[in-house]
């Protein structure tokens, strides 16, 4: 693969590990800013709110752009928002710097997918956007659980200066080797793109990817509460916690990309319910905490990767904007998960509530998966009627 593609690789590493550090500082960030640990967790959702309006608009707006400059100038603007959050005492502005980091992220993604592509001969490039973005997958197992030591051992806002000079070699090099031409893409048709993806099985696919990704971050948002609350357990563990979880979403998105979407959808969409019930039910104590966030990352994880896989597929008339909508249906579930677990674990006082709200979630994507298939049978047997 080539070099360039591993700068990238490492960009995507810092832009995921900002993504998903905040599930290890909330804690922190809710005793020094003085908001509560509901409000500190919603900092996940101001990533996810970026995203999700980030994602397809800055694919389309985006699709021309010279390569050397929009990386750039995405990349410098996450750096510079990361500054601006580890230097602000005001909530509000840390806020609207996870929104605008977001909304760059997407940016950065848009452009960052097309010059993969274009790097390697048509045979190489599944792979080459695999190592694009097993960045994202390395930073749940790597990036984040270091954020939350970093953050436990020298403040959240070290972790936010950790990820901006992270970003600073991968800027360096993208200055010196990115390609400097436009991004090469055909002239994009919104409205027969948008036609694709409003068919029943692009929205299905959507629907279940945002509903399995909302239980996911329910929960997981709010996982550093849960453990120092709950189970009691000091600060100083929440990486070890953190990186459970990673590892397990390390497994089942290697499991998704070997063994296809559909058994394992169908495994993991009926048996998330019961697992996230098994954590609200358990999370006093240590050992299923730790046990049951490695098994729910792999599930939850290996599931949302599969998923993108058949939206990509459902939506093979639509080779613009179907990546990043299914980028943004998963922000939608990241945005709307851990506002319902604050505002369920608020009312209830008890953090466990959030695992509640994600097996709600998982319970609601086991329901739409199932009558997917059932309609999907139907339909088979209508057509073998008509042959």
């Amino acid at each position: 693969m080539p070099f360039f593609l591993h700068v990238l690789g490492l960009a995507v590493f810092a832009q995921g590990t900002s993504e998903f550090m905040l599930a290890g500082l909330v804690p922190g960030i809710a005793r020094e800013l003085s908001v509560s640990p509901a409000a500190a967790a919603s900092l996940t959702s101001a990533y996810a709110i970026g995203m999700v309006a980030g994602a397809p608009v800055m694919a389309a707006w985006s699709a021309h752009w010279p390569r050397r400059r929009a990386l750039a100038a995405f990349l410098a603007a996450f750096v510079a928002v990361h500054v601006a959050g580890a230097l602000t005492d005001d909530f509000a502005v840390l806020f609207a710097t996870r929104v605008v980091a977001a909304l760059v992220n997407a940016g950065f993604l848009a452009v960052a997918m097309s010059v993969a592509a274009s790097l390697v001969p048509p045979a190489k490039q599944g792979r080459a956007t695999a190592v694009l973005l097993s960045g994202v997958t390395l930073a749940c197992v790597a990036g984040v659980p270091a954020g939350a030591l970093l953050g436990e051992r020298a403040g959240w806002r070290a972790a936010f200066w950790a990820v901006a000079a992270l970003c600073l070699p991968a800027l360096a090099l993208v200055f010196r080797s990115a390609p400097a031409g436009a991004a090469g893409r055909a002239p994009v048709s919104v409205r027969r793109e948008l036609r694709v993806l409003g068919e029943r099985p692009v929205r299905s696919a959507l629907a279940l990817a945002a509903l399995v990704n909302g239980a996911t971050f329910a929960t997981f948002a709010h996982l550093a509460v849960v453990a120092t609350e709950v189970t009691r357990l000091p600060e100083a563990v929440v990486p070890g916690l953190l990186a459970a979880f990673g590892a397990g979403a390390f497994l089942g998105v290697t499991v998704a990309g070997r063994r296809g979407d559909g058994r394992l959808v169908r495994y993991a969409t009926a048996a998330l319910p019961a697992g996230w019930a098994a954590l609200a039910l358990t999370a006093s104590g240590a050992v299923p905490l730790f046990l049951l966030a490695a098994v729910l990352g792999a599930l939850s994880f290996g599931a949302g990767s599969a998923l993108v896989g058949r939206v990509l597929g459902a939506a093979s008339g639509a080779p613009a904007l179907g990546g990043s909508f299914a980028t943004a249906a998963l922000n939608v579930g990241a945005f709307a998960g851990p506002l319902a677990a604050g505002a369920a674990a608020s009312a209830a006082g008890d953090q466990r509530a959030a695992a509640w709200v994600s097996a709600a979630l998982a319970a609601a994507g086991a329901a739409l998966a199932a009558a997917g298939r059932r309609t999907g049978r139907a339909a088979r047997r209508a057509t073998d009627g008509v042959a």
